[in-house]
């Protein structure tokens, strides 16, 4: 395979990756959230990268057609991602209608555990994350000749390690407006809003 080609290749793995991954959603709003408060952003960042590039290279090595054919595995991520997104969209809501806690110094208060285990739940039980990477990439994947497979792999894994880089540490421009307490407010109500759409997409899907 020519460096061109493995360029290329790559390039459309990153395109397809990123149109995957650049919307909102439950682990987007998180990121986002902990980029704002400036709060663990690092390992969040690590976690969320490294758990894409884990499922992707899954999804490449052919892993999709198994997670198809073992349903049981989607549902239980269904309703447990379901459940959790409920919860998390709950204690959004009730931090956009306590004005004594929309402070930006408030976003930092949780621990690092609690901010890894949020991010791995994002990650691991939402089920859009399986069939976007798993299942959809390793498909496309699958149509590229064998040789340059791994360049589409590299490409797609790239794309996430840049969002989600340029999404929690990029987050601080944004510093200024959030020092207001009305921008909490607004960006809870709408992590809200996002969270229990989702968990009903979930439920009636």
């Amino acid at each position: 395979m020519t460096p061109d080609t493995f360029a290329g290749t790559a390039l459309i793995g990153f395109g397809t990756s990123a149109a995957l991954i650049i919307a909102i959603g439950a682990q987007n709003a998180f990121v986002l959230r902990q980029g704002l408060a400036r709060a663990h952003v690092l390992p969040v960042v690590l976690i969320c990268a490294l758990s894409d590039a884990l499922l992707i290279s899954a999804g490449i090595l052919g892993l999709g057609a198994l997670v198809q054919q073992h349903t049981v595995l989607l549902e239980a991520a269904r309703w447990g991602g379901a459940a959790f997104l409920l919860v998390y969209g709950a204690m959004a809501a009730r931090r956009a209608l306590r004005p004594g806690s929309m402070q930006a110094a408030d976003g930092a208060a949780g621990s690092l555990k609690t901010a890894l285990l949020a991010c791995l739940a994002f990650t691991w039980l939402n089920p859009h994350v399986y069939l976007d990477t798993v299942v959809l990439l390793g498909s496309i994947a699958s149509q590229q000749p064998g040789d340059q497979r791994a360049a589409f792999g590299v490409g797609a894994v790239s794309a996430s390690i840049v969002w989600f880089t340029a999404l929690g540490f990029g987050a601080r421009w944004l510093a200024p407006l959030f020092a207001r307490p009305a921008a909490w407010r607004v960006l809870d109500g709408l992590i809200a809003c996002v969270m229990w759409a989702i968990a009903l997409g979930l439920i009636t899907n």
